[in-house]
């Protein structure tokens, strides 16, 4: 076990690093056939924000046979104090060394984090490549979002996880017991894992390229490993498991809250949107399940707020019925209930004004775009009217406060797009004054992000805008937003080229990552520790030129390197809904009107889970 008392007095956050929450589960280290550590890597407060990683916990330490302890990247302190006095990566249940467990397994929900695997891994004594390991190292798995194109990360994972975790990582979990560990091999176990179901194991891939550069073959190396490996979707969704039990942080989080998922899966179909896709089909959960865990949540917690979650939570089709019951339910204890995604329409305020009678949070919106015809390009389906209903609505309800959030550099954009941005925030402004708002508290924060293109979604196939370029704009709409009660906030545009770097990169990445992290390249998505002069370096040093990636535009016909992950969204719907896009032609949600015939639910012979089915499902 660790010893952390002459290291904690000198960093900052202690807590951190110390475990011992309430709910957390601590097993007999030798009475335990499996042991799995959860990497994060990012620090304890955003990690503890994220319900996969509770989920997962539950999965694992619900059988008798396997736990799982948790681990996060320790801040640049934390990790200079484990370098100077020779301590490894631990866990905070029972602080052993990661080292120790069998299995490592790694979340990837954010670009910008990779640097941080390397981290942990070489903090934790394990070679970075898979290559490098052996029977005496624990197996390094990952998944999330950022798998479905494992490529820059495939020559230091020895496994991923594509699709939704909690029944394959119970089958991983078998296997590994089945063949007794690794004692059978290393090789043999990740040739037996690439048989389940939604692993991918890139050992067992060639990859080739022509002499250009580009793509030009993934195969597998061996007889029997799939050539397209296909996301894993749990059905049947109201029996999912899920922790009622959730572990309670001691220090403060980013979402510090009861967390409760209504629903996986969004029908809206937005262009750039990568959840939207690969988190298909919709299935939501009834109120009584729903109404059950709230309840057992706020018994087993202390929980003032329990946050409806899902990526489009007014979509639900049983939301005003569950917020009703809740707050009858628990509002008398103090309890509020919070909507973090809200539709950019008047029902959705009404139902925050119902949710929020305990205690009042600000609200967000995302018209996306600031022209109708862009708002079509990206498949966004608001309208100007929609937002001036409900910002009319929230302003009315009491709400001083706005905060709106665009993208630029969305494929077609033009300069009469960034002026609307500008033009839609004075009017939600002036809507303010007109339904008298107070000057001194009226505000209206635009937020802007540049668009990266992701895998598997209908701008795949486009670039990013370049930096300059995407600066220029910035500082257009900065000149277009200095008015009084509104508030400009941007994100750096050497972020955003890295995050569309590594999104749409090859497994030749391996070589720049390794490189940035021996440069020092750590908390990449941090403004205080990003470092973009030690990224062009490891970039030069590995022979790469990240433009390359971030700007080129595929063809159609090209092999793309996350192409042998399938997704379940046929190629043909992508290209059809890429060339509708160029053309500015909405797509209806296909909760709401007919099949759009995306091609998901006969390839993963699955239907969606929604409970009124009066407002429609895919067929």
């Amino acid at each position: 076990m660790i010893k952390l008392e002459q290291v904690l007095h000198r960093v900052q956050k202690p807590a951190r690093y110390v475990g011992g929450e309430w709910n957390a589960v601590y097993k007999d280290w030798e009475k335990t056939a499996v042991k799995v550590a959860f990497a994060f890597p990012d620090v304890y407060e955003v990690g503890m924000s994220h319900l996969g990683l509770q989920i997962l916990y539950h999965v694992v330490n619900s059988r008798e046979d396997a736990l799982m302890e948790r681990t996060f990247a320790p801040w640049v302190d934390m990790e200079q104090e484990m370098r100077s006095r020779g301590i490894p990566l631990f866990t905070l249940e029972s602080r052993r060394p990661v080292a120790d467990f069998d299995i490592l397994a790694f979340t990837l929900q954010y670009e910008m984090t990779f640097t941080n695997i390397l981290n942990m891994l070489d903090l934790a004594g394990i070679p970075l490549r898979s290559e490098q390991r052996g029977s005496e190292h624990p197996l390094v798995i990952a998944g999330g979002p950022c798998a479905f194109n494992p490529e820059p990360l495939a020559s230091f994972m020895d496994l991923f996880v594509i699709g939704e975790g909690e029944e394959v990582f119970n089958e991983l979990l078998d296997l590994y017991l089945e063949l007794g560990g690794q004692r059978a091999g290393r090789r043999h176990f990740l040739r037996r894992a690439a048989e389940i179901a939604g692993i991918y194991v890139p050992s067992l891939y060639r990859v080739e390229y022509h002499s250009d550069g580009t793509l030009a073959a993934v195969e597998p190396v061996e007889d029997g490993v799939p050539p397209k490996v296909t996301k894993r979707v749990i059905r049947n969704f109201d029996r999912a498991p899920f922790p009622v039990k959730p572990l309670v942080p001691y220090l403060g989080v980013v979402h510090d809250r009861g967390m409760l998922e209504v629903q996986r899966g969004c029908t809206r179909g937005c262009r750039f949107c990568q959840a939207g896709v690969i988190y298909r089909p919709v299935r939501e959960k009834s109120p009584d399940t729903l109404i059950r865990q709230a309840n057992e949540i706020v018994k087993h917690t202390g929980y003032d707020e329990i946050s409806l979650v899902s990526l489009s939570t007014a979509d639900y089709s049983r939301v005003q019925e569950v917020v009703r019951t809740l707050l009858d339910q628990l509002g008398d204890m103090g309890v509020s209930v919070s909507l973090p995604s809200l539709r950019v329409d008047a029902f959705s305020v009404a139902l925050a004004r119902e949710v929020q009678r305990v205690r009042r949070a600000s609200l967000t919106f995302a018209p996306e775009a600031g022209t109708q015809r862009l708002r079509d390009v990206i498949n966004k389906g608001v309208t100007e009217e929609d937002l001036m209903e409900a910002v009319s609505a929230a302003f009315a309800a009491g709400w001083p406060a706005i905060k709106l959030y665009f993208m630029i550099g969305l494929p077609s954009e033009r300069e009469e797009d960034l002026e609307g941005i500008a033009g839609l925030a004075r009017r939600v402004l002036a809507r303010g004054k007109e339904l008298g708002v107070p000057g001194n508290r009226l505000k209206v924060t635009v937020s802007v992000s540049s668009f990266v293109p992701k895998s598997h979604t209908p701008f795949q196939w486009e670039p990013q805008l370049e930096m300059d370029e995407l600066r220029r704009r910035q500082a257009l709409l900065r000149g277009m937003l200095k008015q009084k009660g509104l508030v400009f906030h941007w994100h750096e545009v050497e972020t955003s080229f890295l995050e569309a770097v590594l999104a749409r990169g090859d497994r030749r990445l391996d070589r720049a990552l390794e490189e940035a992290w021996r440069l020092g390249c750590r908390f990449d998505g941090w403004s205080e520790c990003f470092d973009f002069a030690r990224w062009k370096e490891a970039f030069r040093v590995a022979g790469l030129d990240p433009a390359w990636y971030a700007y080129r535009r595929y063809a159609y016909d090209d092999l793309l390197p996350w192409d042998h992950i399938e997704a379940g969204v046929s190629r043909k719907y992508l290209v059809l809904e890429h060339k509708r896009a160029l053309e500015g032609k909405a797509t209806p949600d296909c909760r709401t009107g007919r099949c759009p015939g995306c091609g998901l639910c006969p390839t993963l012979e699955i239907e969606p889970e929604v409970l009124d089915r009066t407002k429609g499902v895919c067929g």
